[in-house]
């Protein structure tokens, strides 16, 4: 099997499971706790990988996770949920599938270097599909929704592109622990002030936290980090889409939610953005100099 294939196809795993956040979420998880349930989600499978592994980072080492650990897990977790709780999971995800886009803006800003048109236009295929797939006339629009789901994008796309150039001595297991732990730190304070923590949970409550903390949180970030490490930024981001496609897929299936031709043919477009941004960017990523300070 083609070994950048192969990378893709497991990187591809985890959007796919995050696609299932927005289900668990709305029918799971206790109503209006939003940074309740990025806190449960992210700080246990954090504690989880460190213990399991014993790794302490470097200062300097520290201080680089420290802030990668807000920009993927800590931010874009609580904007995350405030997107999902406040908005319809279609219009979160067309919000979210800017993020490919954004990243391509880094590497032209930062790096100096001009993606390829070609990636430019898949990049915004991706947005249209996604519309196509998610979109609804009767979708109702949330200010404060919207803006923490552009800023959910903003936050990862930022996260994503310098995660790929930081080099920092940790195991990968290691690596994603520290950052979901600092993560969760940064949520706990949020949470104290302005949640208070329910008074009962029911089973699927655990279930829904458990779900998302393993396969979700655990499972999913490893395989994520394991592809940013392997992968430009711009295709892993790209595989962002999946995220979307697995929601609109899971929402059919469970929830009633109707399909159609508009739908069909977002689906394909998200695919075609997908398959696009791969073939418009090198097999490995050169945008990382030399001389870079990270």
């Amino acid at each position: 099997m083609n070994n950048r294939f192969f990378l893709i196809l497991i990187t591809s795993i985890a959007p796919l499971i995050w696609g299932s956040t927005y289900l668990v979420t709305t029918e799971f998880l206790p109503p209006d706790r939003p940074f309740t349930a990025a806190l449960f989600r992210v700080l246990p499978a954090g504690l989880l990988l460190i213990l399991w592994k014993r790794e302490v980072p470097k200062l300097k080492d520290g201080i680089k996770i420290f802030l990668l650990g807000i920009l993927n897990i800590g931010f874009f977790q609580a904007m995350l949920f405030v997107a999902a709780y406040r908005l319809p999971g279609g219009l979160a995800a067309i919000l979210g599938s800017t993020q490919t886009l954004m990243i391509l803006v880094l590497a032209w800003l930062i790096d100096k270097q001009q993606p390829p048109k070609t990636a430019w236009l898949a990049a915004l295929l991706g947005i249209m599909g996604i519309a196509l797939l998610v979109y609804s006339p009767e979708t109702k629009f949330d200010a404060v929704g919207i803006i923490a789901a552009l800023l959910g994008a903003v936050s990862m796309a930022v996260g994503i592109f310098f995660s790929k150039r930081c080099r920092i001595h940790l195991s990968l297991l290691s690596f994603t622990g520290w950052q979901l732990l600092f993560g969760g730190l940064i949520l706990m304070p949020v949470v104290w002030l302005l949640e208070p923590l329910p008074s009962a949970l029911t089973l699927a409550n655990i279930g829904g936290y458990l779900y998302l903390g393993l396969f979700g949180t655990v499972l999913a970030y490893v395989l994520f980090f394991y592809g940013i490490s392997k992968l430009p930024p711009a295709v892993v981001s790209s595989l962002g889409l999946l995220s979307p496609v697995s929601a609109f897929v899971l929402g059919w299936l469970f929830l009633n939610q109707g399909m159609d031709m508009k739908s069909m043919f977002g689906f394909m477009l998200a695919l075609l953005s997908i398959f696009g941004v791969q073939h418009a960017l090198p097999s490995s990523n050169k945008t990382i100099k030399k001389d870079s300070p990270i």
